[in-house]
């Protein structure tokens, strides 16, 4: 089962509680990494697919690498809205845009994840299943559709 998922490239919005915060009562640098996990975590939710079921096939997701780029920080009782975009589908990996910013605009974190398909027991490089690579596909390219309509807009 898919869900519909003909809108824009998928946001999570999410607040700052105190214990995102360090010291400076900004969000501590690597509690950006886990609000974009909850927001993938959501993407595949939201393409009709549960991880706790995957799991139960023998396929889970893990991150290979991560590249991440901070811009301003985040404070205590912000709302943020987490995006993902998926940039590349391969057979046993996905590489997703992400983009964290203030519910009002201001980008705070931007980066790339490359994920891995791997299978729960061995942690053996698996492909990703027809349907989940399918529904990625189809969210690619509303992602590009809609990238293409704001260039030409400008």
């Amino acid at each position: 089962m898919r869900a519909d998922n003909s809108g824009p490239p998928f946001a999570l919005r999410a607040r700052v509680y105190f214990e995102d915060t360090d010291a400076g009562g900004i969000v501590y640098y690597v509690n950006y990494l886990k609000f974009m996990e909850r927001a993938r975590t959501e993407l595949v939710r939201s393409l009709g697919f549960d991880q706790s079921v995957l799991q139960v096939e023998n396929i889970i997701f893990v991150v290979h690498s991560v590249a991440a780029r901070y811009h301003a920080p985040a404070r205590l009782d912000d709302e943020l809205v987490v995006g993902v975009e998926v940039l590349e589908l391969r057979r046993a990996s996905i590489r997703f845009r992400q983009q964290i910013t203030h519910v009002d605009g201001k980008l705070l974190c931007e980066g790339e994840v490359l994920v891995a398909c791997v299978s729960a027991d061995q942690y053996k490089p698996r492909a990703i299943p027809a349907a989940l690579s399918d529904a990625f596909r189809a969210a690619r390219a509303i992602s590009s559709q809609i990238e293409g309509d704001a260039t030409r807009a400008s």
